[in-house]
């Protein structure tokens, strides 16, 4: 695991190696191990380590046999000893047992196409000198971040949007079209961000500088079509064979290595997985709070009681909200999923003991985990008869001003209002912070006029709308695989994680996994209102019962509670300052409006006031 950055002058221009070094420098806590340098006429690759596998011989940067070719690595390669040997019976000599170095030889091999080749988490980027061209290259679900520039013609790229902002030539002009949809998905969806010189690679994508020229070209897409023709059983035990191989590749590790445990079905399956792969108690993690509506705390000490783990806990209180400026700086643009907070203190734990960390992500969007895809289905069969008096209901009781703790009747005046829309702004409406009517309230005419270039229901309507031949299940999970597991969920592991120097890998998003479960029937991942079928019947044995039967709880943060608490003097000191009244984004009324209304108890807007809480904390650390 690593940081890696680099430059690309058009014409050959000499690079300013004192540059590279200083965007290295802001990637020192991704890789606190070593760093290491290639320049070369016109161009400068440069890499901050964190060592895994090889300690001796892995230095980076990683060439062939005549240093023809040169590349430097974020992330794992696990199936790199059998592309070593393929290569080898191939006629390629290597220097090294690290798993970089297959990538120089499969290039050489099979030249753009070798990302095709790697099982793995990754980005790297591989100078070919003979044919002066530069390829860069993404892991296909984004685990790896990678985000660039083309200043003057030339490339400049690196792991985390604070490096490339120490080139003096990219400016730092926002995309307020990204900005609009941070403010709706709570993240900038790629390729986007909110720096409009600045792009993300997005996932299962490489781009190609030659001379100037730079193509983008998608080398991977999961498909969902042709479905397996195997009965329940065969499919049983074909998972339960991939969910033991995939624990095993992420084990292969030179330095010591434990588990995420929320106590969950995905994170307990991870780790039990890896108990019957270990000779040692594996070490596993867990966070919880002080607020016990929002602790799993209980349900991992059953799973690490169950395999005997060594296990390790950490209390999350409000005043652990003091890593929030941390994190904006870290995370380099506008990012509010709250679950960064208790995911940046897990990882520092976990790194106090080990070195990679294995975690249950990706599971949810690749098995229906979430009640949303059951409500989804729901609205389609709804008929119109029973949905325009539902909704009528709804906004009725939108007006009441009825407890923020009466959860259940928000949930239904939710479903309600959305059900009638059209699948993509019914699923907007379901995974945002900010609903159309409320942003129009919100937002000021000035703002209002900079982001009506396109709609945020473009990031989903790719995956959700257009693709034909698929049920609605189905083209759900591929929407949440392209958009909310890259641009959320792994964002938020890879930034807290590699902001202590701790290696984050995840079994579930195996793109040979992934791949399977796509092709499966839908009815074998959720079963009317049973989510996860074939996962839990694959796991039965391996895990408790309890662990079977429990409701998903998810990664909640108790902001509503800590906003009328001990947050309160941030919340409002930060969002109704004369500075942030400057920016004229927001009507100062709303905004005063929606702190009231929640801090006297007559509504929960804890999500929408984090999402303006984070935006203005970026604006303050990272643009003023």
């Amino acid at each position: 695991m690593c940081g890696i950055a680099g430059i690309l002058n058009p014409c050959g221009a000499p690079v300013d190696e004192a540059l590279l070094r200083r965007m290295c420098d802001r990637l020192r806590h991704r890789g606190p191990d070593e760093e290491g340098y290639f320049f070369d006429a016109g161009v400068g690759l440069g890499v901050r380590r964190l060592s895994i596998i090889d300690l001796q011989t892995g230095h980076q940067p990683i060439h062939n046999e005549d240093g023809s070719i040169w590349v430097v690595l974020n992330g794992e390669i696990y199936n790199y000893r059998e592309l070593r040997r393929h290569l080898t019976d191939r006629g390629h000599r290597f220097y090294t047992a690290s798993d970089t170095e297959v990538i120089v030889h499969a290039y050489e091999e099979y030249g753009e196409e070798c990302p095709s080749l790697l099982r793995g988490m990754f980005a790297f980027a591989l100078w070919d000198g003979r044919e002066r061209q530069l390829l860069l290259a993404r892991d296909r679900v984004g685990e790896k971040p990678l985000v660039y520039a083309t200043p003057n013609g030339g490339l400049v790229f690196s792991s985390e949007i604070q490096a490339l902002r120490e080139h003096p030539e990219i400016r730092s002009d926002i995309d307020w079209e990204a900005i609009h949809h941070y403010l709706v998905f709570t993240y900038v969806p790629a390729p986007r961000t909110a720096f409009r010189e600045i792009r993300k690679l997005e996932p299962g994508h490489r781009l190609i500088w030659r001379q100037g020229e730079i193509r983008i070209t998608r080398y991977w897409k999961l498909d969902f079509v042709p479905k397996l023709r195997l009965s329940e059983d065969e499919a049983v035990e074909r998972l339960r064979e991939l969910l033991r191989e995939t624990v095993r590749l992420r084990m292969i590790s030179d330095v010591p290595l434990g588990a995420f445990l929320s106590g969950g079905i995905d994170s307990s399956t991870v780790v039990g997985f890896m108990s019957q792969h270990s000779s040692q108690p594996v070490k596993t993690f867990s966070i919880g709070f002080d607020h016990e509506d929002f602790t799993e705390l209980e349900h991992a000490r059953r799973i690490a009681h169950h395999f005997g783990t060594d296990h390790h806990e950490f209390i999350v209180t409000p005043e652990a909200a003091e890593v929030v400026p941390i994190l904006v700086r870290h995370y380099g643009e506008p990012y509010a999923d709250p679950s960064a907070i208790p995911t940046y203190y897990l990882s520092r734990l976990t790194r106090e003991h080990v070195t990679v960390a294995l975690t249950g992500d990706g599971g949810d969007e690749m098995f229906a985990g979430y009640d949303r895809y059951w409500a989804m289905e729901v609205a389609e069969r709804l008929p119109a008869i029973i949905s325009v008096p539902a909704r009528r209901l709804a906004r009725e009781m939108h007006r009441l001003p009825l407890p923020w703790t009466h959860r259940l009747l928000r949930r239904l005046e939710r479903f309600a209002l959305a059900a009638p829309l059209p699948p993509a702004r019914r699923y907007r409406s379901w995974v945002s912070a900010l609903d159309t009517e409320l942003h129009r309230e919100l937002y000021t005419d000035e703002f209002a006029h900079l982001t009506t270039s396109t709609s945020p229901e473009s990031v989903l309507a790719p995956w959700l709308v257009e693709t034909p031949g698929l049920s609605l299940t189905d083209a759900l999970l591929l929407t949440d695989t392209m958009t909310y597991l890259p641009n959320d969920l792994l964002v938020k592991v890879d930034i807290a994680s590699m902001a202590h120097g701790l290696e984050a890998r995840a079994p579930f998003v195996d793109h040979l996994l992934l791949e399977f479960a796509a092709r499966l029937p839908a009815h074998y991942k959720r079963r009317g209102a049973t989510s996860k079928y074939i996962l839990k019947q694959a796991v039965k044995g391996l895990l408790p019962e309890a662990t079977l039967r429990r409701r998903k709880q998810g990664f909640g943060v108790p902001l509503a509670h800590w906003f009328r608490g001990s947050l309160r003097p941030l919340l409002e000191e930060t969002l109704l300052s004369d500075r942030a009244r400057g920016r004229r984004l927001f009507k100062p009324t709303v905004v005063k409006s929606l702190i009231d209304e929640h801090l006297a108890g007559r509504r929960d807007h804890a999500h929408l006031l984090w999402t303006l809480l984070m935006l203005e904390l970026w604006f303050q650390q990272c643009v003023d």
